[in-house]
């Protein structure tokens, strides 16, 4: 563990153990939460966002109870490229003990801080953090069900709802969609609605909905991450009722570049991608999959279901997929 300078260093009651963690600059930083937080419900400032963040890069499975995570504040500056003053965080750092996250996990939910203890030490830029004990399981040594992705790309993003979204969309990656979420759902997670209906809700106009939260989310990400994305809102009768979003890698090494394609075209790409993934390649089978929209829904409920060990194909699952949509065998398509 690197040496901390005494000039910065705090000294602590004789009773309180703790350690605190620096990790050296340069190392590739991935975040890996559990999935429950990526859907959990909280709400944050973009700025708290990127503060808790930061404190999950610096996540070890070795790490003890009572760890103490330190964060400097010219190297938060560093990574996003903006200036971070004590006027901005003081305020924030001190709301961050308070913020809450109601996590549904099973038959049971829980409503949980991230934080124990937070604290900013003026004159030496330096804030140090406390994870609650209670939040630890979904947060250090993670083997499953968790959501892996990057602190640079997740720090670039400026709307609070771009980050969530981000979350969400790496949750997904590696299948190519999200699941589809119900508005109510998707608002909960983004704290849009109270599920008490105590609190009046955000965005009520799906015009608004898209404008301040999906456009705004879709614009940063596909300039700034690693992902690009697009989005689905689904109606049922007159009125939109879920959204699903779909998924694409970017190759690390391009650039991030916008992302022009329509919200059609892009679900066709991620189609098309999972068509070569599962190695159907005839022209006209590709064509009529791509061009009809029930046998569009079917794939991309056979990736998911394929992708999470739902569906078992060991040995050739684009013949288990088109036998599931009555497309075995058929080579020409009219």
């Amino acid at each position: 563990m690197p040496t901390i300078p005494q000039s910065n260093q705090k000294a602590a009651p004789a009773s309180q153990a703790t350690a605190v963690v620096i990790v050296p600059p340069g190392n590739p930083v991935e975040i890996r939460q559990s999935n429950a937080i990526t859907t959990a419900r909280y709400d944050m400032t973009a700025l708290e966002m990127d503060i808790i963040f930061a404190l999950l890069s610096r996540l070890n499975k070795d790490d003890k109870p009572g760890t103490m995570y330190r964060l400097r504040v010219q190297e938060l500056e560093q990574l996003t490229g903006r200036e971070w003053n004590y006027h901005r965080l003081g305020p924030a750092v001190e709301a961050l003990v308070g913020r809450c996250y109601h996590i549904e996990d099973g038959n049971s939910w829980l409503k949980v801080t991230m934080l124990a203890s937070a604290e900013y030490i003026k004159g030496h830029g330096v804030i140090e953090l406390e994870i609650s004990e209670k939040l630890r399981p979904y947060l250090i040594d993670l083997k499953n069900n968790f959501t892996s992705y990057r602190l640079q790309s997740v720090l670039s993003l400026t709307s609070k709802y771009a980050k969530r979204v981000y979350e969400l969309a790496s949750q997904w990656k590696d299948i190519g969609a999200t699941k589809t979420y119900s508005l109510d759902e998707f608002k909960y997670m983004l704290s849009l609605k109270d599920p008490t209906g105590k609190e009046p809700e955000q965005y009520v106009q799906i015009s608004n909905l898209k404008k301040f939260v999906l456009d705004i989310a879709v614009e940063q990400i596909n300039e700034h991450t690693d992902l690009t994305i697009s989005y689905k809102l689904n109606k049922v009768g007159r009125s939109f009722q879920s959204v699903c979003f779909y998924v694409v890698r970017q190759q690390p090494q391009q650039l991030p570049i916008p992302f022009e394609l329509s919200d059609e075209d892009a679900r066709k790409q991620t189609a098309r991608k999972n068509l070569e993934d599962l190695g159907i390649k005839d022209p006209a089978l590709v064509k009529h999959i791509l061009t009809t929209e029930t046998v569009l829904v079917e794939l991309f409920a056979f990736m998911y279901k394929y992708k999470t060990g739902k569906i078992k194909a060991t040995s050739n699952a684009g013949g288990l997929f088109l036998k599931m949509c009555g497309l075995a065998g058929k080579r020409t398509i009219t």
